[in-house]
């Protein structure tokens, strides 16, 4: 991708946790944004973003429900998902339906940073 930056779908109902995580990535990537999960999957397959950061808990369609969706999208269904979580039980279903890497909330802004270099590295 020379010249351009990834760009970072960021899909949570929390307005602060998405600019946490704006602030943490900021200046190397450029970000779309979700509020629930209908609106993630609408947005996911309009941009066909180069990575996605998916809340397990989310209005309309939670987190479990649009990975599900995105992995079974001809077109989408390779990009990389990192899913939050506040909860320790979730990790292994979101492993199971195809995340990237799960992270638990709450998470540090070098957690993320990293996280999401590793996985879009992986993602060649």
């Amino acid at each position: 991708m020379a010249g351009s930056l990834a760009t970072v779908l960021i899909c949570d109902d929390e307005p602060a946790l998405r600019e946490l995580i704006r602030v943490s990535l900021n200046g190397r990537f450029s970000f779309a944004e979700a509020h629930d999960g209908i609106e993630c999957l609408d947005v996911a397959r309009r941009l066909r973003p180069d990575l996605v950061i998916l809340d397990m808990m989310m209005p309309r369609l939670n987190g479990i429900d649009v990975l599900s969706q995105l992995r079974a999208d001809e077109e989408i269904g390779e990009t990389p998902v990192i899913v939050l979580t506040a909860q320790p039980a979730s990790r292994e279903e979101a492993m199971r339906e195809g995340a990237s890497r799960v992270m638990l909330k709450p998470f540090t802004p070098d957690e993320i940073s990293v996280a999401v270099e590793e996985v879009l590295e992986q993602a060649g």
